[in-house]
């Protein structure tokens, strides 16, 4: 498939592998897109598996509503069931980067029955997240949080040719970052991607802190300046299911840097871990 509906939302995705293999679905970040991927689509299509990676809700430009709240916590996860829905698979493996982790997490909360396993990658469960916030320097760390929730400055600011250079001297793969800044220059696009944080308050807090039951791989890297170690920690005492944590070295952009031994680490999990 190169394209799944969810209602009136037109969404792209990536599909790449045998189609009868077994599913893995890999859900982009902030400020990412679905090509991220490719390094990892290899790796997992050549052992078999077939991967969906879409390009999520305000990326796609066929669905990138305007509201805030239509990118409330609730909307993303039911856009990730109605791509498995389509993908014609009972069960999937599920990853996620970033924000892609934080709905992966979410997924994994409200529809276990969907997924073998989830496998978050840098966001520690939401609940180790926000009791980090208040037992550590993470407050310090997330105060960009606080900042996009600000009408336009933040569009204005993040797409000011300054503030680009540095976020590409951060990154390891400059073109993927180069072409991650182009997308967000698409009309809508940055305040789509934008409003994943402006919804937030429109989420709810209850759904937060319920304890995940699907085998969870969780991978973090050690000089995160965005997520620290405090989360990473707190993270097992919300997983009831098999739990493996993996400690990397290197910045939050874990998967352009790491791109062999993410998929490695993917690999051995699915083959320990399929339900029937």
């Amino acid at each position: 498939m190169e394209q799944f509906r969810r209602g009136d939302l037109v969404f792209d995705v990536i599909d790449a592998g045998p189609a009868d293999g077994p599913v893995v679905v890999l859900l982009h970040g902030f400020p990412e897109t679905n090509t991220m991927w490719q390094p990892v689509i290899e790796r997992l299509t050549a052992q078999g598996y077939r991967c969906l990676a879409p390009l999520q809700r305000g990326y796609s430009g066929g669905a990138r509503p305007k509201r805030r709240r239509d990118y409330r916590a609730a909307e993303l996860v039911e856009d990730v069931r109605a791509l498995i829905d389509e993908s014609g698979a009972q069960r999937v493996h599920l990853v996620g980067h970033d924000w892609g982790a934080v709905v992966a997490w979410y997924v994994a909360q409200s529809h276990p029955d969907r997924l073998h396993t989830v496998a978050p990658l840098s966001v520690p469960h939401p609940a180790a997240f926000l009791k980090a916030i208040g037992t550590s320097r993470q407050a310090l760390a997330s105060w960009y949080m606080l900042f996009f929730q600000l009408p336009w400055i933040p569009e204005r600011t993040l797409l000011h040719p300054r503030v680009q250079r540095g976020f590409l001297a951060d990154r390891a793969d400059r073109e993927l970052g180069r072409a991650e800044i182009d997308a967000m220059k698409e009309p809508g696009a940055l305040t789509a991607a934008l409003n994943w944080y402006r919804a937030i308050p429109f989420s709810r807090p209850r759904d937060v802190r319920k304890k995940v039951t699907v085998p969870t791989l969780y991978v973090w890297s050690d000089d995160d300046i965005a997520l620290l170690e405090k989360g990473a920690q707190l993270c097992a005492d919300y997983v009831v299911g098999d739990y493996r944590f993996e400690r990397l070295s290197g910045s939050h952009w874990i998967v352009e840097e790491h791109p062999d031994t993410v998929s490695d680490l993917l690999l051995d999990w699915f083959a320990t871990h399929v339900r029937t």
